[in-house]
């Protein structure tokens, strides 16, 4: 987080008898635009508090809530799947999670696909893709920078991408779907973690879709997965109705409702950045107008002030 963003990481750690009890992984993001939050975790998925019991679950977040009053943030966000504190604004209904386990034959996790994902993914089955799991960071960003320039979102700069790749070695792997024609048009950033795979962030350009390659970056990844052993197939989150949540349920998974709580310490109400607020509806159509070179220059800037 500092090497890819600048940002301070004050985690808290809670110790009894020498042995390490819970923990609690904090980011502090302080942005001129956006506010002055510490958030656990941001820039991901998931967080908050991790405790062999609650009273020590109940001392990390004390912790937390002082060291916030202490830096004088706006809010304390604990990115949890569930609810750990009564009486902290809690928000479930934004995004959910998608995990699904991995069925131990190639025919099995066929079968596991819906029959009209299922069409889809045979034909990329049938396809001649050229498949890369060693591909380099920047061919990734660049075709992620045009995912996310057709979403109205902009993307965080190469150098977190890297850092990433950096830090988790070979359990972060880059994986393209390309063609002889079009060369790579989709790619691929997952994880490997503990009988998991999580395929983490996805880009593709207009052409992957149609040649159904979107898909098979998916199929191919669960295939690796299925004959590597590993259980479980993590989709990661997706809000509520927009594309995504409903490509993951195409697949077949069930979305698991992710539950956001806050203490406000500075602010008077709940965070809300994200492209489904009317607030930013503007941004998002302007953003998507703009040339894409312009984007990918401007995007690092913006990118890493919304947590």
């Amino acid at each position: 987080m500092r090497e890819g963003l600048g940002y301070d990481t004050p985690w808290l750690i809670a110790r009894a008898a020498g042995k390490v009890v819970g923990i609690l992984p904090l980011v502090h993001v302080k942005t001129p635009l956006f506010g002055n939050n510490l958030i656990s975790t941001g820039f991901s998925v998931g967080g908050g508090v991790i405790a062999n019991d609650s009273d020590t679950a109940d001392a990390l977040a004390k912790a937390a809530i002082a060291m916030g009053e202490e830096r004088g943030v706006d809010c304390l966000e604990l990115r949890g799947e569930t609810a750990l504190f009564d009486g902290w604004p809690t928000k479930s209904e934004t995004y959910a999670g998608f995990r699904a386990p991995i069925a131990k034959t190639s025919e099995d996790r066929l079968k596991a696909v819906p029959r009209k994902k299922r069409a889809d993914v045979r034909k990329g089955i049938k396809a001649d893709f050229i498949i890369d799991t060693e591909a380099p960071v920047a061919v990734f960003h660049d075709l992620y920078a045009r995912n996310l320039h057709a979403l109205g979102t902009p993307i965080l700069p190469l150098k977190w991408y890297a850092a990433l790749k950096s830090a988790f070695g070979d359990a972060c792997e880059i994986s393209t779907v390309g063609t002889a024609e079009h060369g790579p048009v989709v790619a691929l950033m997952t994880f490997w973690y503990r009988g998991c795979v999580y395929p983490y962030y996805v880009g593709a350009l207009v052409e992957a879709r149609k040649l159904h390659a979107f898909d098979h970056v998916y199929w191919d990844l669960m295939e690796r997965a299925g004959e590597a052993g590993i259980e479980t197939f993590d989709f990661g989150r997706s809000k509520h109705g927009t594309g995504s949540f409903d490509y993951k349920k195409f697949w077949g998974f069930e979305p698991t409702p992710l539950a956001y709580q806050y203490h406000l310490i500075g602010a008077t109400e709940m965070p809300d950045v994200n492209p489904n607020n009317p607030k930013y509806a503007r941004f998002v159509k302007t953003w998507q107008k703009l040339p894409f070179g312009v984007t990918k220059r401007v995007g690092p800037f913006l990118a890493r002030q919304l947590g």
